[in-house]
């Protein structure tokens, strides 16, 4: 099993900056990848930014050049630098790791981004 837990989401305004990062612990020698994901009502969880243990990422399209996302494999985190934030950006963001065959996710935090 692998526990994670999320920090840094909160309220911010149009143009702001947040950075969320997520905790690994447990068996972490099964993640692959790890990411963030995100979800707001009626709607389907969407990917937002991925990074696997070989440092390749991809981003959604909605985030490219705005969000960026770095992995730490000595202490297990991953972080998600979000600039020039915009409302539709609001949203409930979850933490992922996993591979093939597994995945395991955070608690998730709300991120708002309002004036």
């Amino acid at each position: 099993q692998v526990q994670l837990v999320e920090s840094g989401g909160g309220l911010v305004q149009p143009g702001g900056s947040l950075r969320l990062s997520c905790a690994a612990s447990g068996s972490i020698f099964s993640i692959e990848t790890m990411g963030w994901y995100r979800q707001t009502p009626g709607k389907e969880r969407e990917m937002v930014a991925r990074i696997g243990s070989g440092r390749w990422t991809n981003y959604a399209d909605s985030v490219k050049g705005r969000f960026t996302i770095s992995r730490v494999n000595a202490n297990n985190t991953v972080h998600l630098q979000m600039n020039s934030l915009k409302p539709d950006d609001t949203a409930v963001y979850y933490c992922y790791a996993g591979n093939t065959f597994t995945a395991y996710w955070g608690q998730g935090m709300q991120v708002t981004v309002s004036s």
